[in-house]
């Protein structure tokens, strides 16, 4: 019996030293966060059941300088309620000139902000519907897909062909 009690001791000390080290490692540095819906289809859930969304590590080193570049995909709160978390591509940067399409119209991303879309543009809510977002809402770049183990891998960066205007 003592032996047990020892054994359940000694791997709850380690349990908590994990936690103690775990936190602040995927506070600072990385962390793995769902992907819901279907805005980023294809890149990420390309099937339809919800039991096997996609699971991506999001590294946070990126937000020390906001070092950002076009293509990335980010995570980021939503300008229109911060509680929610969404997960899109960025187009433009600070000072691009992005073209929407089937508008046909031209925005200037301001200083400090970016321009992101969905790589599935109808269900996605992005910069096509609430303009640049702040920086400084981000937390962090998405950079490999982590489950389901037949889809683990790291996401490529790309910029839809023709949406950058030149300036």
């Amino acid at each position: 019996m003592a032996a047990a009690r020892e054994v359940l001791v000694s791997a709850a000390k380690k349990f908590f030293v994990l936690g103690l080290i775990g936190v602040p490692i995927t506070d600072r540095f990385a962390s793995v966060v769902p992907v819901r819906g279907r805005s980023m289809s294809p890149t990420f859930n390309p099937e339809t059941n919800p039991l096997f969304d996609d699971r991506v590590m999001v590294e946070k080193l990126c937000l020390r300088r906001y070092n950002f570049s076009r293509g990335d995909v980010v995570v980021f709160r939503s300008p229109v309620d911060h509680k929610e978390k969404l997960v899109k591509r960025i187009i433009g940067l600070p000072g691009d000139w992005v073209g929407t399409p089937h508008t046909y119209d031209v925005v200037k991303v301001p200083e400090g902000h970016c321009w992101v879309e969905g790589d599935n543009e109808i269900p996605s809510m992005d910069s096509r519907s609430f303009g640049p977002i702040p920086l400084g809402l981000a937390s962090g770049r998405v950079v490999r897909i982590v489950w389901p183990p037949q889809r683990m891998g790291e996401v490529e960066r790309k910029v839809p062909e023709g949406r950058l205007c030149p300036s």
